[in-house]
């Protein structure tokens, strides 16, 4: 018999290793800042593309769900297999909001919304699953808070256009705004999509108040 207590620790657990496999996805953000729009656009729609008919492809096939589940269930979230409507998986979104945030944004903004997605989500999930005691929208504030700090410290390491102050303080914002995004992508979208797209939006609309006349292209990285 299982019991609360062991389904907690097996959860957490499964949890550790869904974290660790999406810490790989930082590999997306790090072969773009050595590799052109072009090029990376010519990775990344086929891979999207790919994934997505491989996702949908077991709402069509009890055979090849079955077998999909076999092999990575283990990886996937609950709501991800039992669920009465169509849920892509979570490495499809993250797909998405890369392919998504490489079209229509700069590279430094790109670079730092995949960054901040990957550990922020991280630390989110592990400290509010573990310590988060206090409510705050739909998810902990444990948890929020870790996803700000954590996805702070990212945005002071990722490259900057000028490094400026004002650059600075646009990534902060778009952390805060990023955390509250994570907190309520809840039962209507996938944060490895709203992420992305919140953090490259909300830079994208305070570098054009504040910084109007900067050039947005990252000093000796391929354009």
């Amino acid at each position: 018999m299982t019991t609360k207590l062991d389904k907690g620790t097996i959860d957490y657990k499964a949890e550790l290793l869904r974290k660790s496999i999406h810490l790989l996805s930082i590999s997306i953000a790090v072969i773009y800042y050595f590799v052109t729009r072009e090029l990376a656009l010519t990775i990344l729609i086929p891979l999207t593309v790919v994934s997505l008919i491989l996702d949908l492809a077991r709402y069509i096939s009890p055979a090849y769900k079955k077998y999909l589940y076999s092999i990575v269930g283990f990886m996937m979230r609950e709501h991800e297999i039992n669920s009465n409507k169509i849920i892509l998986s979570g490495a499809t979104y993250v797909l998405i909001g890369a392919l998504v945030t490489v079209l229509f944004f700069p590279k430094a903004f790109v670079l730092l919304g995949i960054a901040v997605l990957i550990f922020g989500d991280i630390f989110a999930a592990l400290i509010g699953r573990k310590f988060g005691r206090h409510k705050f929208l739909f998810k902990s504030l444990e948890g929020t808070l870790s996803f700000f700090l954590f996805g702070s410290l990212v945005m002071l390491i990722t490259p900057k256009i000028d490094g400026s102050l004002t650059e600075y303080l646009i990534g902060f914002a778009a952390v805060a705004v990023a955390a509250i995004i994570e907190n309520v992508s809840y039962g209507w979208a996938d944060d490895n999509l709203t992420v992305p797209i919140a953090v490259c939006g909300t830079m994208a609309i305070l570098y054009s108040i504040f910084l109007p006349n900067l050039e947005l292209v990252l000093p000796n990285v391929p354009i």
